[in-house]
């Protein structure tokens, strides 16, 4: 009968529990190369780029926009 009780573990044993499943779910990861991670962080860099140079056009063309017709109206 004592075998099936569960035994209670204390909050320290958890935390231990807690770390080494952690560690074997870490050996379980595919981590990427160093070329893999420059070429993902060029790769990122580019597209912040490529969407800021579109925002800063938006706006660029909005201002004017808006500026036109501030000046239109204003009389």
């Amino acid at each position: 009968m004592a075998e099936t009780e569960k035994k209670k573990v204390g909050i320290f044993g958890r935390i231990a529990r807690w770390f080494r499943e952690m560690k074997s779910e870490l050996k379980k990861v595919q981590w990427p190369t160093a070329k893999q991670t420059a070429n993902n962080t060029g790769i990122v860099i580019l597209c912040v780029l490529v969407v800021g140079v579109f925002i800063w056009i938006f706006d660029a063309v909005a201002g004017g926009v808006i500026g036109a017709l501030i000046s239109l109206f204003r009389g």
